[in-house]
């Protein structure tokens, strides 16, 4: 399975329900990403542009694009941004495969 970051960020709304009935958020998506094939890795709060930071595993971009199309349709995110992560052995992979494709800068 391939992993992927998925960072949100929460309505103003959605944390006024928070505030109301504080909740574990990691429990309640769990099983939607199990229900799409994938599996929650961590759950992270934090600050910034975004709120949460989650790592996932899901079988393939469909699975993770799914994810993300259903919590964006949900209403209360204000944002969402989904990166797929690569293992170091797949980054050295992708530098050999890089260094025998024999790009040619423009000029």
């Amino acid at each position: 399975m391939a992993y992927y970051m998925i960072q949100t960020a929460f309505t103003a709304e959605a944390w006024g329900k928070m505030l109301k009935n504080p909740q574990d958020r990691a429990e309640q998506i769990r099983p939607m990403i199990a229900k799409l094939g994938g599996k929650l890795e961590s759950y992270w709060t934090c600050f910034g542009d975004y709120d949460t930071v989650l790592i996932v595993q899901a079988p393939d971009n469909i699975a993770a694009a799914a994810l993300s199309l259903a919590a964006a349709g949900g209403g209360a995110l204000r944002a969402a941004k989904t990166t797929p992560l690569m293992t170091m052995d797949d980054t050295v992979e992708a530098l050999k495969r890089a260094g025998k494709a024999a790009y040619k800068t423009p000029g």
